[in-house]
């Protein structure tokens, strides 16, 4: 069934923030946008697709006919793969079950994403600015963030707390655009490897911060791993106990200096699912400044 005519993409998926019309909260969504001409997908997985199923009434359209065969409404149908999106990476994803027989065989390898407990995604965000890795390395391959520079960061920032969720930002998301400028977020760093990839941990990072008392490692890049081999971090990381969010956004918009800040992400609740996509956002407490809402563009 094809789709109604749409209006085009609108290349700012960056959400903004929006305070409650009594001024009680603000609200900044992390989330990208969701659309078939945007790079919402892993670029060798199933594409993301969205039709209608039904439309108030017949019509034809230049992409098709519609139709209105179940009554005076419409409805969509959509096609995802779990890693679509801003999203959730369970345990399962990378971590054979236990009893498999397979390498990396791990008894958290049979948590699915429904099984992840919501308190995991939530805590206080502790965002590390990486923006100066950017475009540092080969075509192809990631700039790798190892524990001594969380260290150094920790020095500087304060040191990172039992339930803070920790967040690398660097503004990969500024490359989520529609059409064709879309490649330079994921396709271009793994399928032709023609640019460099975006800044990722190592294993080593990520079991430190897992010491350290974080469950929750979040990126604005389209993922934890790197482009050269994302495996990994992933065994590493989901094996000390962490959970990945991938493809977030809008984490310049986290204030630094807000100890009240919280980070919360609810995905969407598959049974089975080797993780899910969701919406990110971080709550605010009230300002006076906050009296007066802002407005989302994109969603």
């Amino acid at each position: 069934m094809t789709q109604p005519p749409a209006k085009a993409a609108d290349p700012t998926v960056r959400s903004g923030s929006a305070a409650g019309s009594d001024g009680a909260l603000c609200i900044i969504d992390l989330s990208v946008l969701i659309d078939e001409d945007l790079p919402c997908y892993w670029p060798t997985h199933i594409p993301f697709q969205h039709k209608t199923w039904n439309w108030f009434v017949d019509r034809d359209t230049p992409a098709g006919p519609l139709s209105g065969r179940l009554g005076p409404y419409t409805t969509r149908w959509m096609l995802m793969d779990e890693h679509t999106g801003t999203h959730l990476d369970a345990p399962a994803h990378f971590l054979p079950p236990p009893g498999s027989g397979i390498e990396h065989e791990h008894p958290l390898g049979a948590t699915t994403g429904e099984q992840v407990p919501l308190s995991q995604l939530s805590g206080r965000p502790r965002v590390m600015d990486v923006r100066h890795m950017v475009d540092t390395s080969a075509e192809g391959e990631s700039p790798l963030i190892d524990a001594a520079q969380v260290r150094a960061w920790e020095a500087e920032a304060g040191p990172l707390l039992p339930g803070d969720v920790m967040l690398l930002r660097c503004d990969w998301d500024d490359r989520y655009l529609p059409g064709a400028e879309g490649a330079a977020y994921a396709h271009q760093p793994i399928v032709t490897r023609s640019i460099p990839a975006w800044p990722a941990p190592t294993p080593d990072m990520v079991v430190y911060i897992a010491k350290r008392g974080v469950r929750c490692l979040g990126t604005d890049a389209p993922s934890v791993g790197a482009a050269q081999d994302g495996q990994p971090v992933h065994v590493a990381g989901l094996g000390a106990g962490l959970v990945y969010l991938e493809c977030l956004a809008n984490l310049a918009a986290i204030p630094t200096d807000e100890p009240e800040a919280i980070f919360l992400f609810a995905p969407i609740k598959v049974r089975g699912g080797t993780g899910a996509p969701g919406r990110a956002f971080v709550i605010l407490p009230p300002r006076p400044a906050d009296l007066t809402a802002s407005t989302d563009p994109a969603l």
